[in-house]
């Protein structure tokens, strides 16, 4: 069948957080490059489509359009530092990595992810400007509205706002990295496409934090004049967000469903069913 049951998809994510640990560095860096900068694609393509249109629809557009670059990472099995908050604790929960190879992962894809984010952002930066001698254009403007809003409004709310990125970043995750353990539960291309879109058209329609997305906005913003300063970008939002991204997927995502999934056997078919009263005999 096309559909792994819960337990199947966990043995499916066990697998994989094994996979992931054992990967180089070299092919950390890569595939998280390649992430980032699909991620980076998608969250622009979000920005075009939805700019101008009333708050309620714009939400409803970039959600539905920017899990376009999710997907092409996972099809392509690439490396994404927020879906790795989910998948490798369950290798450590389950044996089949250590915490030393977890922390290696996650910091080799986050460095790979945020070196392909900043790259798009550059080259995009170049194309709306004419190379930085002409205007930004209404994606260059709703690029800039963005980063305002994820680090300004939270610098003048204080530590309330430290916190509120904190929490957006929880909730961001805990559907990112569902998005990335539902693209195991199907074989076919289009299941895994259909699978991982619910859960991350909804935190993108819902303006959570995620730190891979703000490695491309932040950087691309400032490029683009924003008034933003590379301390206010990552102590009020980069920091904050990113532990919120590792609770949510870690906690709420990887862990839960270990636990949830850990212990019950599958159901015996009718042909593994012993018959009542019968006894085995070697064959």
């Amino acid at each position: 069948m096309d559909y792994h049951p819960p337990l199947k998809l966990m043995e499916e994510v066990e697998a994989a957080s094994k996979k992931k640990a054992g990967l180089d560095v070299g092919t950390m860096l890569v595939k998280g490059f390649m992430s980032g900068a699909l991620l980076a694609y998608g969250t622009a393509l979000a920005f075009k489509v939805s700019a101008g249109l009333p708050e309620n629809v714009a939400a409803l557009v970039s959600g539905a359009v920017f899990p376009v670059g999710f997907a092409m990472i996972i099809l392509l099995g690439m490396e994404l530092a927020t879906g790795n908050f989910a998948v490798l604790p369950v290798g450590v929960l389950r044996g089949k990595t250590t915490m030393d190879k977890l922390f290696r992962n996650w910091t080799w894809v986050y460095i790979g992810n945020f070196f392909g984010c900043v790259f798009v952002g550059f080259l995009l930066a170049i194309a709306l400007t004419e190379a930085f001698v002409e205007g930004h254009g209404a994606l260059g403007d709703k690029i800039i509205a963005v980063a305002k809003s994820k680090t300004l409004v939270y610098e003048h709310a204080g530590a309330n706002g430290w916190l509120t990125a904190f929490v957006k970043g929880i909730l961001c995750n805990w559907m990112v990295a569902m998005g990335t353990v539902l693209g195991m539960i199907s074989t076919s291309a289009t299941g895994k496409v259909v699978a991982i879109w619910l859960p991350v058209s909804t935190f993108f329609a819902l303006a959570f934090e995620h730190s891979i997305v703000n490695m491309f906005v932040m950087p691309t913003a400032i490029l683009l004049g924003a008034d933003i300063t590379v301390g206010q970008w990552l102590f009020w939002n980069q920091v904050p967000v990113t532990l919120g991204n590792i609770v949510g997927g870690a906690v709420l995502t990887g862990m839960v469903l270990h636990y949830v999934n850990k212990s019950a056997p599958y159901p015996a078919t009718t042909e593994e069913k012993p018959v009542s009263g019968a006894t085995r005999t070697a064959p």
